[in-house]
């Protein structure tokens, strides 16, 4: 039976690649590293840290910097990255989500979020709907980032449901690993479909409680 729903942030809930890549973008082109929109697809579900080390590998330099300068290159993207973020609205939550969130609460559907953005909290506040999450999984406590499965485990620790009645919610091929590593129902959002996601949908408009407790019975 189904009784927690586990979210990813970016790409799932809201779309705030657009702001990382702005971030991202400007952070690389000071240190000589061009970025296009194409390569920000492998940052998705990333975190900050191994971000910044898929971008230096990418520019071949990052032995060229102490694990100081690195840091304080993480945090100097997170500052422009908060910046940016205080523009959005709940205009901005995807397709059907806010729908999807009153009609799991109605039903007494436990509601987390799993992601690896720090900003996460303030992010669901400006969105004006932090209400709806009983849980929040910080990942700044977290040892493994995904695809490793620690986040959507604890996040089902955290609700006190075994990870079997958990659906997790990505749209990343990381994302999609981490769920089916924690043993649960996996949602891909516009994922390939040789990734293996339970369920695959184009778009956030297609996310329905109907057709998630359809597919979640017939697994």
């Amino acid at each position: 039976m189904m009784k927690a729903v586990l979210f990813d942030l970016d790409g799932v809930i809201t779309d705030t690649a657009k702001y990382h890549f702005k971030a991202w973008k400007h952070l690389a082109s000071a240190i000589g590293i061009s970025l296009d929109e194409q390569f920000n697809e492998r940052l998705k579900g990333v975190s900050r840290m191994d971000s910044l080390k898929i971008i230096l590998d990418y520019g071949n330099c990052f032995d060229q910097f102490t694990a100081l300068e690195r840091e304080k290159m993480a945090e100097q993207k997170n500052y422009a990255y908060k910046q940016l973020i205080q523009e959005i609205t709940p205009n901005e939550l995807l397709p059907g989500i806010r729908k999807l969130f009153v009609d799991l609460r109605d039903n007494g559907i436990k509601i987390a979020l799993a992601s690896a953005s720090k900003n996460g909290p303030y992010i669901l506040e400006r969105l004006k709907i932090d209400s709806f999450f009983d849980t929040v999984v910080d990942p700044a406590k977290l040892r493994n980032g995904k695809p490793d499965p620690e986040i959507f485990l604890t996040a089902a620790e955290q609700l006190g449901i075994d990870s079997k009645e958990c659906v997790g919610i990505e749209d990343s091929v990381a994302g999609i690993k981490s769920i089916h590593a924690a043993g649960m129902f996996a949602v891909g959002i516009g994922v390939p479909e040789n990734i293996g996601a339970d369920l695959r949908v184009v778009s956030t408009s297609e996310l329905t409680i109907e057709s998630l407790f359809s597919h979640f019975k017939h697994q």
